[in-house]
């Protein structure tokens, strides 16, 4: 298990950022929530964080494109994407970087479970 509890969620939809907090937190996991990639990237608390669960359309920055800036600044922290409309190139994209997930909206509790199961 990981040595770090903490779940950074960033959604630009406050409804799923708060359905997504409890259902992490229900999973024993602490939780920060970002209603944006750049709002995460700015926090100054990334060093701490276990995994990162994030939209991958969101206005402003792409949670692809947050991975990507957070892998060329030497940052490879778990991710696990959600997305509405996850097409098999955002999949292939966002896995062949690294991400250890990606779920379709709505997030089965199951799935996201397995997912961090696996930190």
């Amino acid at each position: 298990m990981h040595t770090h509890r903490i779940v950074s969620i960033i959604d630009d939809d406050e409804s799923v950022r708060i359905a997504t907090s409890r259902l992490v937190r229900s999973l024993g996991w602490d939780v920060r929530l970002y209603a944006s990639a750049e709002d995460f990237l700015d926090c100054g608390q990334i060093s701490d964080v276990a995994c990162i669960i994030s939209d991958v359309q969101m206005p402003g920055m792409t949670g692809l494109e947050m991975q990507q800036r957070l892998l060329d600044g030497g940052v490879a922290l778990p991710i696990i994407f959600i997305s509405a409309f996850a097409s098999e190139i955002v999949r292939s994209q966002a896995l062949g970087d690294g991400a250890l997930c990606v779920l379709s909206k709505p997030v089965d509790a199951v799935a996201m479970s397995r997912c961090l199961e696996t930190l």
